[in-house]
């Protein structure tokens, strides 16, 4: 229970306890226009194995450079994520980059409580029917 200065003074993330649990919407991995998925050399490997795939035929496939440099996941032209399938699933969840499998704890998002239908505040929204785990806010990732 937070009290009525703390209600007043503090953001919502820092004196609730947020919850998540995954919905599979896909809607997180909805963007397009100036939304990218960013990758590390790494992360495309550690993808690339996952499918099984040659490197040259994945970074044909798979990856976009930016203006700036940046490696991005490639997208569709409706904006969806290129691993996004029909469904709304992630074929590459177990192999995700780090920027997927943070979201919705980016400052960013948190911050505003809106970032996603399966992140709420414990005290305030009913959880929806799946949720199984309490987050902790302090820890920002």
């Amino acid at each position: 229970m937070t009290s009525d200065i703390d209600r007043y003074t503090r953001p919502f993330h820092l004196r609730e306890a947020l919850r998540f649990e995954c919905t599979g919407c896909g809607e997180c991995c909805r963007g397009g226009g100036d939304y990218h998925v960013f990758v590390t050399r790494d992360e495309a490997h550690r993808l690339c194995a996952h499918l099984g795939l040659g490197w040259s035929w994945f970074r044909r496939r798979y990856l976009a450079r930016l203006e700036d440099g940046e490696t991005v996941l490639a997208s569709h032209p409706d904006g969806r994520c290129i691993f996004l399938d029909g469904e709304g699933r992630c074929r590459v969840y177990a192999a995700r980059p780090v920027q997927c499998s943070t979201y919705p704890f980016w400052p960013e998002l948190v911050a505003t409580a809106k970032a996603c239908s399966g992140l709420w505040v414990e005290s305030t929204t009913p959880a929806p029917a799946s949720a199984s785990r309490a987050i902790s806010p302090r820890i920002l990732i």
